[in-house]
């Protein structure tokens, strides 16, 4: 019989975490189990700062299901089985999960809730091999967590990339300009390729298809040709060109097992190039945490939802180290060691290396498919 249960948000925020949680805390209040948060993610369980929640007169979690972020805080880069510690004025790293274990048990939790992406997830497999009862529930813009066909906090971003370019188009248009728009993804194309579909745009580079820029500004001339003399690019943080690499901002020192690598630069890059090789202005738009942040659209509401509520179900069933997912478009669940994939190192949770499972657009799917059959140059 579960009594008590916890939930913490890790990784970067993103629309529909306060969802996931609210109806993770209302289905357990339904089967009389107590909810819990540990606050900033794995932070909070290596510090034991946890509070209860509840849904009740003057609860904490009233009123959060169209709020953006999360009201339990969340952490990004804080890999506990490879923690930044201060020693005699150095910084060293150490395994600080054994004290995240004690801290669960001290707490009487009988499954942690890991809101999160690969990184989290992978983290979670981990725990789970300590013998903690977790649950996973698949979050990040990105969409590349393995397993799942899609991810909440994805929709609200695409959504808000597609506004973008539609405002983006219409200066372009009126100043005979190519606008380039950054987005982010990582290492995977899915914001960059849904969005330039929902937004019109004449040209995607997306991380799995390495461009050639001069294929973009062919593109370009033949708009120019026909008289269309604008152009709308988008491009995924994680584009590179062909025999090239990614555009990387600074690398920070977060220790060893998570991705030190900040992205950054890519559409700069291509609108230099491609108005050098066109003859028009172009400008880039990055933009950045907008995509995060924010009310989650209806889509990810329901999607949200629908995972918090499958993850407690899944917890009262005993169905343990999992994660929730969406598969053939319902719910289901896969085991966290299929998540992981060949991921299987303790404390490495990045997920920029060739074992992790990350999923990336395949050649294959309808978007690409679409994408070329409305004449979107995809730089290839």
């Amino acid at each position: 019989m579960l009594k008590k249960v916890a939930i913490l948000a890790n990784g970067g925020d993103v629309s529909g975490f306060n969802a996931v949680i609210r109806a993770i805390i209302k289905t357990a209040e339904n089967n009389n189990v107590e909810c819990y948060g540990f606050i900033d993610g794995y932070r909070g369980l290596l510090n034991n700062d946890i509070i209860r929640l509840c849904t009740s007169a003057n609860g904490n979690a009233i009123g959060i299901l169209p709020k953006g972020g999360s009201i339990i805080g969340s952490s990004t880069n804080a890999n506990v089985f490879n923690y930044p510690v201060e020693e005699n004025g150095k910084t060293v790293y150490k395994d600080l999960s054994d004290k995240c274990v004690e801290n669960i048990k001290k707490n009487e939790i009988d499954c942690l809730f890991t809101l999160g992406g690969d990184g989290t997830q992978k983290s979670a497999r981990d725990f789970s091999l300590k013998g903690i009862n977790v649950i996973g529930v698949p979050k990040t813009i990105d969409n590349d967590v393995a397993c799942t066909e899609i991810t909440f906090g994805y929709n609200t971003a695409v959504s808000v990339a597609a506004d973008a370019l539609d405002r983006l188009h219409t200066t372009g248009e009126t100043h005979h300009r190519i606008m380039v728009l950054e987005v982010m993804g990582r290492y995977a194309g899915w914001i960059a390729l849904e969005s330039a579909i929902a937004g019109g745009a004449d040209v995607a580079l997306i991380p799995e298809i390495p461009y050639d820029i001069n294929k973009a500004a062919e593109k370009i001339l033949n708009r120019k040709a026909l008289g269309k003399e604008f152009s709308v690019v988008v491009v995924a943080e994680g584009a590179m060109p062909i025999n090239g690499s990614i555009s990387i901002k600074n690398v920070r020192n977060n220790g060893n097992g998570v991705d030190n690598n900040k992205l950054g630069g890519a559409g700069e890059k291509v609108a230099q190039q491609l108005q050098e090789l066109t003859g028009l202005e172009a400008r880039c738009t990055v933009l950045g945490y907008m995509q995060r942040g924010g009310t989650p659209t209806a889509y990810d509401r329901v999607l949200s939802t629908k995972y918090g509520a499958k993850a407690m179900q899944l917890a009262l069933e005993g169905k343990f180290n999992t994660l929730a997912v969406i598969k053939n478009g319902r719910l289901d669940s896969v085991p966290l060691e299929d998540v992981v994939g060949e991921n299987k190192v303790i404390g490495a949770v990045s997920g920029n290396t060739p074992e992790s499972n990350l999923k990336r657009v395949n050649m294959d799917d309808d978007l690409v498919k679409t994408a070329r059959s409305i004449g979107i140059n995809l730089g290839d």
